[in-house]
């Protein structure tokens, strides 16, 4: 392992099996006998068969070119499924491969395009350089075509879809997509080219988000990380009311736990400041499926100057668009994640897709759970609903509009494991921020 250069085709090609094809799994997914030996930090490998398709044939076809300019030779991983989209289904050489794992770790360097990266990996059939397919980004719907740098892809999985059809092969039956098809399919792409367009922000609005950032902390109950939450006026935070019942006494209206909340968790590496003890909860209703509020409101015990609150900066729910969630999720640092509002009339859609894209995948979840959260996200019709990677840990962070007026605070969502054991989410929901408001001044 000292060479860097190495692959994992020296150590296993003396124990080659002539009548089977070898897969090595590396963290539940198949890398290439050439993968290079420096991307693999003291992991374990698990060394498969499965019966092999053709002839032998030599382990490794450098035919793809590399980058002109790649000094360092940086590399980059991505995670490709094994099964490609409608149209392209069939996409790696060999079928048996699904039977094994469901997605393929392919390795590229930094500055070649993608078909470079894929042909060189030498798993995948010629059928997806020859129409016009790219890769999608399962969480996003981002498409990556094959004429596009590898640069971003590090981490991220893809599906291989068909953009469009090409012109059929002498070994494929000739068949025409018919004309509504082809115009429901460029409308598809006319909504996600918007959508992303959607997604993009000015500068000036970044810069603005991050100044209103300051005012979003971290709630932790006797120095564990509980939620997210952010300063609404004067010393007051406000937070789900999920994040700290299990510690609040509602009928005797106190604290049984220590609570704190931390403005300035951006950095792992810098010394945290900005941490501030709560002396009470003045406001608490966790009434989900009654009220249709989860919220409470925190006063701080301090006499320090705080950053400015966020009630001065708010604003209604916008129907469609760009939003920007600001928390902690999975208890860790303060990140942003820019996303899009998703319809109330496009929710089956978007439930009917993550069935759709997860069967065979989920683990220990049927199709009642989708229909579950159908049902669910129907009745709701208050809430403002969007697709986030804000998970666990991130509930109470305020949603910010376009114009960065704070909308709503996440809540929830309807998360369930893969297969592989990752978190995934259908949807995800927070509360208007003027319902919450509301619902504080009928309390008092």
């Amino acid at each position: 392992m000292g060479d860097k250069a190495c692959t994992i085709i020296i150590m296993t090609s003396k124990n080659e099996i002539r009548s089977a094809e070898l897969v090595i799994v590396r963290d539940g997914k198949a890398i290439s006998s050439h993968f290079p030996c420096s991307l693999i930090k003291n992991e374990r490998l698990t060394v498969k068969y499965v019966k092999a398709t053709d002839k032998p044939k030599k382990a490794v076809s450098f035919s793809a070119r590399l980058p002109r300019k790649a000094p360092t030779r940086e590399l980059v991983m991505f995670h490709v499924l094994a099964k490609g989209g409608k149209n392209v289904v069939r996409i790696m050489r060999n079928p048996a491969l699904k039977t094994k794992v469901q997605e393929v770790t392919v390795y590229a360097y930094k500055g070649e395009k993608v078909k470079y990266a894929l042909r060189r990996d030498g798993r995948f059939l010629n059928t997806i350089f020859k129409k016009t397919c790219a890769l999608a980004n399962i969480s996003t719907e981002v498409n990556t075509e094959m004429s596009n740098l590898v640069d971003g892809l590090e981490g991220k999985t893809f599906q291989i879809i068909m953009l469009n059809k090409s012109s059929p092969s002498s070994q494929q039956p000739s068949t025409k997509t018919p004309a509504s098809k082809l115009s429901r399919i460029q409308n598809l792409f006319r909504v996600e080219y918007g959508q992303n367009a959607q997604m993009c922000r000015e500068v000036k609005t970044m810069k603005r988000l991050m100044d209103l950032s300051d005012s979003v902390c971290q709630v932790r109950v006797n120095g564990s990380a509980r939620g997210s939450g952010f300063l609404l006026f004067g010393k007051f935070v406000l937070t789900n009311g999920h994040v700290v019942k299990d510690v609040y006494n509602e009928n005797q209206r106190h604290l049984d736990e220590k609570v704190t909340v931390h403005f300035s968790f951006e950095s792992l590496e810098e010394v945290e400041g900005g941490q501030e003890e709560v002396e009470e909860i003045v406001g608490f209703e966790y009434q989900p499926d009654v009220s249709g509020c989860d919220w409470a409101l925190l006063r701080l015990r301090t006499q320090r100057a705080l950053p400015d609150g966020l009630l001065a900066h708010s604003g209604f729910l916008p129907q469609s668009g760009g939003i920007c969630i600001i928390g902690h999720p999975d208890g860790g640092v303060k990140k942003i994640d820019p996303c899009l509002i998703v319809k109330h009339e496009n929710h089956n859609q978007v439930v009917e897709k993550h069935y759709n894209e997860n069967q065979g995948q989920i683990h220990l979840i049927t199709s009642r759970f989708f229909e579950g959260v159908a049902q669910s996200v129907q009745q709701n019709q208050q809430v403002l609903t969007y697709e986030s990677c804000f998970y666990f840990g991130s509930s109470g962070s305020p949603v910010f509009d376009q114009h960065c007026k704070v909308v709503a605070m996440h809540s929830g969502g309807y998360a369930y494991r893969s297969s592989q054991g990752q978190t995934q989410s259908v949807i995800e929901f927070g509360y208007p921020l003027s319902v919450v408001i509301e619902h504080h001044h009928k309390e008092n």
